[in-house]
C-alpha cells in the first residue's frame, strides 16, 4: 500500500509517500480501504515531534477517516461485514490506503452520507455534540461564548448552540474568520485583539457576563472566567494557545462559578455509544440543521501542501486528504 510517512521531525517537507506492506488486521480489527482522511493539528504536532511516537520510522500520522471494509478478523458487531461503508474518529495510521481499525471504533456509514462528509464531520462534530450536551447542556436563552469560533469544532458548536436556542458570541483571530462564524449563525463575533472580556459582558442579557464559555485555547482561561456572570460555567477542552495559568479554588467559591474539563474519549466508551452519537450528527446533516464546511481537499500524495495550508491557520473548515 501507499502511505504518507515521515522519517524525521520537521516542517511539511519531511512528509513523503512510501510503499509499505499492507497491514494485517489483528483479531477484533477490520481492514478498511480509505476513501477520505481528516487532517488535524494533532498530525502537525506529531510531524514536528511535539507528541511521543511509539515504534521506529517510518511514522504514519492521521487517526480519522472513512472507507470500505475489505477484511475482518474475529467476531464483529452485528451488521458489520466486508463491503460496508464505515468511518472512524480515533484509529492510528490513517494517512494510508489501508488501515486496521478496531471493531469498537468503527462507525457504520449510511448510504446518504458521503465519505468526505463523514470524515469532515465526525471528530469535530462528536466533540461539539458532547460539549453542548454533556459538559454543559445548553438551554434556551443562555448566553454562550465560543473560543476559536471559526475552527472545526467552533463552527459546529455555534450551530448546535443556536439549535438549542442560545445567544452566541464568537471569538476569532481575523476578519475572514469573523465572517465565517457569522455565517454559521453566531449572533455577534469579536476578535481576540478586541477587549473581548468587556465585549462578552456587554453582549450578555444580564450585562454581567456569559452563562457559559467554551475555551479550547487554554492560555485564555483566566479571561474566560472573568467573562462569566456569577454562577457561570467555563468548559475547558483544549490548549491550542498554551497551558492555562493555575486558578485558586477559592475563586470558584467566592464567585460561585464552575470549571469543567472535557475530553471526547471519556464519552465514546463503546461501539454502541459511538454509533448512537454519530447517527445523531448524521440526522442533523440530513435535515439541514448542521452544515459542514470543507476548507480544501488534497490528494494524499500532496500531504505536505495540506500540512502547510493547515499550519498557516488560513483554513476555515476541515482539510481532507484523498487517497
Amino acid at each position: 500500500m501507499q502511505a504518507l510517512c515521515f522519517r524525521e521531525f520537521g516542517g511539511p517537507g519531511v512528509l513523503h509517500m512510501e510503499d509499505l506492506p499492507d497491514p494485517v488486521p489483528e483479531r477484533g480489527h477490520a481492514l478498511v480501504r480509505m476513501k477520505a482522511i481528516g487532517l488535524n493539528f494533532a498530525d502537525i504536532y506529531r510531524r514536528k515531534g511535539n507528541y511521543h511516537l511509539a515504534g521506529s520510522p517510518p511514522w504514519i500520522a492521521g487517526y480519522e477517516g472513512a472507507g470500505v471494509i475489505e477484511a475482518m478478523n474475529g467476531d464483529a458487531p452485528s451488521g458489520t461485514k466486508i463491503g460496508n461503508r464505515v468511518a472512524f474518529a480515533d484509529a492510528p495510521f490513517a494517512n494510508s490506503e489501508l488501515v486496521a481499525v478496531p471493531f469498537e471504533k468503527i462507525i457504520p456509514l449510511p448510504d446518504d452520507i458521503s465519505f468526505e462528509t463523514a470524515t469532515g464531520l465526525l471528530l469535530q462534530g462528536l466533540t461539539a455534540q458532547y460539549l453542548a450536551r454533556d459538559s454543559h447542556r445548553i438551554e434556551t436563552g443562555e448566553d454562550v461564548l465560543i473560543h476559536a469560533a471559526a475552527g472545526g469544532v467552533g463552527l459546529l458548536l455555534i450551530q448546535i448552540a443556536k439549535r438549542a436556542g442560545a445567544r452566541v458570541l464568537g471569538l476569532v483571530s481575523s476578519e475572514p474568520k469573523r465572517q465565517a462564524a457569522l455565517e454559521a449563525g453566531a449572533d455577534e463575533v469579536v476578535l481576540y485583539s478586541d477587549v473581548w472580556v468587556q465585549a462578552a459582558q456587554h453582549f450578555s442579557v444580564s450585562g454581567t457576563g456569559m452563562d457559559v464559555v467554551y475555551d479550547s485555547v487554554g492560555s485564555t482561561l483566566g479571561q474566560s472566567l472573568d467573562a462569566l456572570r456569577r454562577g457561570g460555567h467555563a468548559v475547558f477542552f483544549g490548549m491550542a494557545g498554551g497551558d492555562p495559568q493555575p486558578v485558586d479554588p477559592r475563586y470558584f467559591m467566592d464567585a460561585s462559578k464552575t470549571l469543567t474539563g472535557g475530553d471526547l474519549w471519556n464519552v465514546l466508551t463503546t461501539h454502541e455509544e459511538r454509533t448512537r452519537r454519530a447517527n445523531g450528527l448524521f440526522e442533523w446533516v440530513r435535515s439541514g440543521a448542521l452544515k459542514l464546511r470543507i476548507a480544501a481537499s488534497f490528494p494524499l500524495s500532496e500531504g505536505s501542501a495540506a500540512h502547510a495550508f493547515l499550519e498557516s491557520r488560513s483554513a476555515i473548515g476541515k482539510v481532507l486528504l484523498i487517497p
